[in-house]
């Protein structure tokens, strides 16, 4: 039996007892919703699928339009001061629970909720900043206030480059690095701290650092009285070349393994 609604002053024909966040679905209507399943019965948990409905005879009040069946002469209000009001807590309540949530996030982006500050994943330890100067040298990170929290941020001067260390030693995984064919791409939330090409190696042809590592590598050892032949070499195959030729130059200090030699 097919019965007539109002869905923000527009007359639907629907279905009598269908469920109204359905309905809305199908209408095109956009409701916040993320507990609700056409298979199960409505959960009603998250509360974000709030409208305001008006029934004959019957001021109007909020429902969980995922809880509400369709019958005739309902009118339905997806926005309004209070709904959004609801909307709001159910979204902070949401968010007590899962704080690092995209989805919850991307929710309250899209209906203009409140949701604070996106959690980025960073805990402000400053190992990164820490091991970016002290031991690498190339100081491409600071830490700097933003609306009166601490953020780790690239350098001005654009001085890293794009050794990954700052990535190995971030203990939340916030700074990530990312190797897209001949280019890595290093970055702490949306902002790049480095973008940099890639060097083959020249046994394996395998993408293995940045330019601007190996030659931060070069510049290290020049003062080294024993610096090494230069070559361009991964770590793994880096150590079959040394293996190698140790082999040969003093096969009496090569190792064994199982009593065979290690290649």
């Amino acid at each position: 039996m097919m019965v007539s609604i109002k869905i923000n002053g527009k007359d639907h024909k629907v279905e009598q007892g269908q469920r109204l966040l359905l309905v809305l679905q199908q209408k095109g209507v956009k409701v916040p919703s993320l507990c609700f399943h056409h298979a199960l019965v409505p959960a009603a948990a998250c509360k974000l699928c709030v409208v305001e409905i008006t029934e004959a005879g019957k001021p109007p009040r909020t429902r969980l339009s995922c809880a509400v069946k369709c019958r005739e002469g309902m009118q339905v209000i997806t926005e309004s001061a209070m709904v959004h009001q609801l909307r709001n807590k159910a979204i902070g309540d949401l968010l007590k629970l899962a704080p690092f949530s995209d989805v919850i996030h991307k929710i309250g982006s899209e209906f203009g909720l409140t949701t604070g500050v996106k959690p980025d994943g960073c805990i402000r330890c400053r190992l990164c900043i820490r091991v970016c100067a002290d031991i690498i040298g190339a100081r491409a990170l600071k830490m700097i206030r933003r609306e009166g929290l601490q953020y780790v941020v690239p350098a001005e001067d654009g001085t890293c480059i794009g050794c990954g260390t700052c990535t190995n030693i971030c203990p939340t995984g916030a700074i990530r690095a990312e190797d897209k064919e001949n280019v890595r791409t290093i970055m702490i939330r949306d902002e790049v701290i480095g973008r940099h090409p890639l060097e083959r190696c020249d046994i394996c042809g395998r993408y293995y650092a940045t330019t601007r590592f190996i030659e931060h590598v070069k510049e290290s050892e020049a003062s080294h009285p024993n610096e090494k032949e230069e070559h361009h070499h991964c770590p793994t195959c880096a150590k079959l070349y040394a293996r190698r030729k140790l082999r040969i130059t003093a096969p009496h200090l090569a190792k064994t393994y199982g009593g065979k030699p290690v290649d």
